[in-house]
């Protein structure tokens, strides 16, 4: 069995523990008095009227706490609410003498009201502590519940705003991509029809592979490379001999969790920059490798350079992707662009280092 005080739940034999601790306490120091000032009262006296007087409070301090949730007091500046306290506590503590005394007539000879006259002389103040103490209390434990709830309450807002953030970003980042490629598709129409019916086909199992796997914000680095792969397929088909990809990861971050998309961007600014800027051929690699708590990701070409206008990660998808990661992970990632020598852009990014079960962001469509 449990007493509810509020939101505060007690168990019966630890409730009664602590009042029966006040009781014994009080008993002392009653003791003391009368040892000083008065003839010796048998001790078991002094308890009995103790426990009378404290486990009457027992009984009364749940009425305190509805009362207290009933009629706080709202404004500590005006007080607004302390009128109904003070009636209340009052009348509650009245009560509480009343109670006392009707008990007390089972063990003492004398009646009811010289037992009520005698508890309202010798207890009527500490009674009156008592109610505002209970009150003080529970207004402290509600106090601290209704902070917690709105902590809980903006920590809940900042996820979903969060997630809103991100979930805008991304809605940005996959039109900004199909229409680049159905750019480039329209371009190769009149000139090379088989390839732009292939750059189709691959653009239709990416876009499937969109709809299928994105619920979460992060996917491995193992289904980040597969869905990369679709994409460079498309571009190896625009720029055919012009354009060569190496892919070099390391056996231990396939599982590492990776922002979804977030390499498709960094391959198309380095391709826009590089090859779709300039003549001649260029070559785009890709490094994945783990460097103690972080994942490090580089897309690396050799065929632009930071002074190029426009150049310098500015475009929806970088920004997108600065903006992403600040949300996901605040100040534990990064990306920068570095410039290599002798001529290319180095597009370095760098996440906490997690990993994803396989079967987490397992598609139920696999491109061939």
């Amino acid at each position: 069995m449990k007493i509810r005080l509020g939101t505060l739940e007690i168990g019966l034999f630890r409730y009664l523990g602590l009042w029966t601790a006040v009781a014994l306490l009080f008993t002392l120091q009653t003791k003391l008095n009368n040892g000083l000032h008065r003839p010796n009262w048998p001790l078991w006296d002094l308890i009995r009227w103790s426990l009378i007087q404290w486990y009457t409070w027992a009984a009364l301090a749940p009425v305190v706490f509805r009362l207290a949730e009933r009629y706080p007091i709202r404004d500590t500046m005006r007080f607004r609410g302390l009128g109904k306290q003070l009636v209340a506590s009052l009348c509650t503590t009245f009560v509480a003498m009343m109670i006392g005394a009707l008990v007390s007539t089972l063990f003492e000879p004398s009646g009811f009201f010289e037992q009520l006259g005698y508890f309202l002389e010798q207890h009527f103040a500490i009674g009156l502590l008592t109610y505002w103490l209970l009150f003080a209390i529970q207004q402290a434990i509600q106090f601290h519940a209704e902070k917690a709830r709105r902590e809980l309450e903006a920590s809940q807002l900042a996820t979903e705003l969060a997630q809103s953030r991100l979930q805008v970003l991304k809605t940005q980042l996959q039109p900004h991509f199909l229409f680049n490629t159905l750019h480039a598709i329209v371009t190769l129409l009149d000139e090379d029809t088989l390839s732009a019916e292939d750059m189709l086909l691959k653009l239709s199992e990416l876009l499937r592979a969109f709809l299928e796997d994105y619920d979460g914000q992060e996917i491995s680095l193992r289904r980040e490379l597969e869905l990369l792969e679709l994409y460079l397929g498309i571009q190896r088909r625009r720029f055919k001999d012009r354009l060569e990809t190496r892919i070099y990861v390391a056996p231990d971050t396939l599982d590492a969790a990776v922002p979804s998309l977030v390499l498709q961007p960094l391959v198309e600014n380095a391709i826009r920059h590089g090859i779709g800027r300039n003549v001649g051929e260029d070559r785009v690699e890709i490094d994945c490798r783990r460097e103690g708590g972080q994942l490090l990701i580089e897309v690396r070409n050799g065929n632009s350079t930071l002074g190029q206008p426009s150049d310098g990660g500015h475009g929806i998808g970088m920004a997108n992707t600065r903006l992403r990661l600040r949300e996901l992970y605040g100040d534990n990632a990064d990306l920068r662009l570095d410039a290599m020598v002798p001529r290319g852009v180095a597009c370095r990014l760098r996440v906490p280092f997690h990993e994803l079960a396989q079967d987490d962001d397992a598609p139920e469509h696999v491109p061939a």
